[in-house]
């Protein structure tokens, strides 16, 4: 089934005339909607303070933090070297390679110039937004599976796929494992936990995800296939998402426990008064 599902679709959604529209392109399109009503509702049933107004400024500087975060952080992390001797490229998008390790450095430093516009706690929108991201993972790693990139190692499991540029044996589609755990997955555990009344002190929901996070992708990447250009950092085993992981984890045991040191409620816009 899934093979099938793999060979019929088209990573090109739809054209119009030479412009390609790509499903990679409307998964970004689309979660960073759907993550803007999650954050937009959450925070109305918080009654911290939000209204649509800091929506947009949230969603505007987090969109554009995410997507320069990510591209540059796969030419930092992930390009060894190419794209310093291609610097032109860094601009072809279309061409792929997000990393979503720089794509959260970037949506931190959007996000901290959106609470300098909104007013809201810094750690108030992280909390938010990190209830959301797991939608928005779990659209990119579709799209990683139709475009056929990003796959596991060979397996003779029966729900292995040949992907066009993995060779003709079957391997792990490691692309739906990550959309399960880290979108699937994570999103019901944050989601569960942000229907507490009142909500849990500020700072506990980012220390979550980047728990689950960091867990979620340190285990996938044992069975999924190190990028061409680095290999194994350190025998069979060791990559480069396992070596970005860890601190990914480690902040957000950090975050944790300084909510429940801190016990800082959460707290939104001053400037709206929810009824």
């Amino acid at each position: 089934m899934l093979q099938y599902f793999y060979d019929t679709i088209d990573p090109v959604a739809f054209s119009i005339g030479p412009i390609e529209v790509r499903w990679y392109g409307l998964a970004y399109l689309v979660g960073f909607i759907l993550c803007t009503i999650v954050v937009y509702r959450i925070g109305k049933r918080w009654k911290i303070g939000i209204n649509m107004d800091d929506m947009m400024v949230i969603l505007i500087a987090i969109m554009i933090g995410t997507i320069v975060g990510a591209r540059l952080g796969y030419v930092l992390f992930y390009g060894n070297g190419y794209y310093f001797a291609h610097p032109l490229e860094i601009f072809m998008l279309s061409n792929g390679g997000m990393s979503f390790h720089g794509g959260l450095i970037g949506m931190v430093i959007g996000g901290l110039i959106a609470t300098k516009i909104t007013r809201i706690k810094f750690l108030t929108m992280a909390d938010l937004v990190a209830i959301s991201v797991p939608i928005g993972l779990f659209f990119g790693r579709c799209a990683n599976f139709i475009n056929g990139e990003l796959w596991g190692a060979v397996t003779d499991a029966p729900w292995g796929v040949v992907f066009e540029t993995g060779g003709p044996l079957p391997r792990h589609p490691t692309q739906l494992y990550e959309a399960f755990l880290e979108g699937i997955v994570l999103f019901v555990i944050l989601y569960l936990l942000s229907r507490r009344k009142p909500p849990f002190y500020r700072g506990t929901y980012l220390g979550v995800f980047m728990v689950g996070y960091g867990v979620f992708r340190i285990l996938i990447e044992f069975v999924r296939q190190p990028d061409a250009q680095l290999g194994y950092l350190f025998g069979d085993w060791l990559t480069m998402g396992m070596v970005l992981s860890i601190p990914v984890l480690i902040a957000g045991v950090v975050f944790i426990l300084y909510a429940r040191k801190t016990k800082l409620p959460q707290e939104g816009d001053p400037r709206v008064k929810e009824p």
